[in-house]
């Protein structure tokens, strides 16, 4: 199964159509978003071209492709305009082997993760920052940001396919 993983869209519909544009050339089965749909947040600047409503138009025709979880700035209010699940603190997908654990990161991070076997990989946004980390017990794999990166970081997402994940830039 390849699929698409993406977090922290932040309401920048400039970005979430780049998103869009990677997802669709990608062949990704679904599209999976990791939390921060909508809302750019206290801590945050505007991202580019911010305009929630039109994210929402661009992402509600696909929610039988989407699967989503909530991130610290996604709320009951979001979830009212968004046709597809956002208020999920986490969510699990089993494929090509890999058992994954998607959160937000807000709450679990490689520093306190939930519950995992042996082998298994906990799925994050929340810190911008893309990285794929050995955590000997359980794998970390972070999409970065699609909107606001962090750290010199590049606009960045991840695809899985085959049982591996690769970090790509959509710049």
């Amino acid at each position: 199964m390849k699929l698409f993983i993406a977090s922290d869209i932040h309401g920048s519909a400039y970005w979430c159509r780049k998103m869009l544009y990677a997802f669709e050339k990608s062949g990704a089965e679904k599209l999976v978003l990791l939390g921060d749909i909508l809302y750019h947040g206290p801590r945050n600047d505007l991202p580019r071209d911010y305009a929630p409503k039109q994210v929402i138009q661009l992402l509600n025709p696909l929610k039988d492709r989407i699967l989503c979880v909530r991130g610290n700035c996604d709320t009951e209010v979001d979830q009212m305009v968004l046709e597809f699940p956002l208020l999920a603190d986490y969510g699990f997908i089993h494929a090509d082997g890999c058992t994954m654990y998607l959160t937000h990161g807000h709450k679990f991070s490689p520093s306190s993760p939930p519950p995992l076997s042996k082998g298994s990989y906990l799925l994050c946004g929340h810190t911008h920052i893309p990285m794929i980390k050995d955590c000997d017990d359980f794998t970390y794999v972070n999409c970065g940001s699609v909107a606001i990166p962090k750290e010199n970081s590049a606009h960045s997402y991840v695809l899985f396919d085959g049982g591996k994940f690769e970090l790509m830039s959509l710049e």
